[in-house]
């Protein structure tokens, strides 16, 4: 199978002066609803993992196996987020816990600095630690504990081996349309399943073409496409591209990033499914590109404050002085 460096192109220029100074490479695609790629740049085969930006995928089993059926749109939007650990992130993490009659102290996320600034400074403040609710991922492990009850299976459902991750594996593997190649562990700890770059963007294309009605499966989708979309800001938070990007489009297309640079958006109303990965990792590229790929479909304004940002810049330096901008490639 490709490498993730196989046959990848340029997309993202930075500029500085009047000279492009350095180049994010990388690949992308959209698919149609039947998970036929549309448009593609570099190499669709590409396999990546695709860190949290499949966290909707992973929150399937979730709703399928009717462990979640009386969760509220805030936990569905929860369960697919890498928010900021915001005090309305780790508020409801925490009250969904407690009606679980479990504790911060039953996650196996690990714990992190959140990544709000306010946040930061309020526990720097109080000279305080994080904990677990912090880590951006409290969400889907609330999500995955809410599943290791329903199944009343172990504790440690980040095992690969436990029942949580294998409904995980075979949801990803069913909706992506290909078998794993393998996994590797996320930064919270739990499987995260390696696949081609045009089988996610298939996956993202089913979400996009799910129907409230369809079966067990198109109604899962599209409640956690909804809730996605409804609740941008439990997605990620406040000055987020996926939150911001959302915001700007509605609630009408949901978003979402992974680490290193893997970028997804889902659109119902057209059907169309979108992934990219951005080879070297950087997130300003991937966040230049999701905007350039959802203003060239029409459902972002290219002149909305969003799209210029990740799309353009301005780079400013520390004394208030632009010194260059980005360019996204597209051809």
């Amino acid at each position: 199978m490709a490498q993730v460096n196989d046959g990848a192109v340029d997309l993202v220029e930075m500029i500085r002066g009047d000279r492009v100074e350095s180049v994010h490479r990388g690949h992308a695609v959209i698919c149609d609803g039947a998970g036929e790629v549309i448009e593609a740049w570099g190499n669709p085969a590409a396999v990546i993992f695709p860190r949290s930006s499949c966290k909707m995928v992973q929150a399937l089993p979730l709703l399928e196996s009717g462990a979640g059926a009386h969760l509220t749109t805030a936990q569905l939007a929860l369960s697919c987020a890498s928010h900021e650990g915001q005090s309305q992130h780790t508020t409801a993490v925490n009250a969904w816990l407690a009606d679980l009659g479990m504790s911060e102290s039953d996650l196996r996320c690990g714990a992190h600095m959140p990544y709000s600034d306010v946040a930061k400074a309020k526990l720097i403040r109080a000279d305080d630690s994080p904990c677990q609710l912090h880590n951006n991922c409290s969400g889907k492990h609330a999500g995955f504990l809410t599943l290791s009850k329903h199944l009343g299976a172990g504790p440690d459902y980040v095992e690969p081996d436990h029942p949580v991750q294998l409904a995980v594996r075979r949801a990803f593997e069913e909706v992506t349309g290909m078998d794993s190649p393998g996994f590797g562990i996320d930064g919270c700890s739990a499987p995260n399943f390696a696949t081609r770059l045009d089988a996610l963007g298939r996956a993202m294309g089913a979400f996009a073409a799910a129907r409230e009605g369809g079966g067990i499966r198109q109604d899962a989708m599209v409640k956690l496409r909804h809730a996605m979309g409804a609740e941008p800001l439990l997605v990620a938070g406040d000055g987020r591209a996926c939150t911001d990007l959302m915001r700007a489009m509605g609630g009408r297309v949901a978003v979402k990033t992974g680490a290193e640079a893997v970028f997804v958006a889902i659109l119902p109303e057209m059907n169309r499914g979108i992934a990219l990965k951005i080879v070297d990792g950087g997130t300003r590229a991937a966040e230049a590109m999701i905007a350039a790929l959802l203003v060239r479909l029409g459902v972002l304004d290219a002149e909305a404050p969003v799209a210029k940002r990740l799309m353009h810049g301005p780079t400013i330096n520390a004394r208030g002085k632009v010194t260059g901008h980005s360019r996204v490639t597209l051809g």
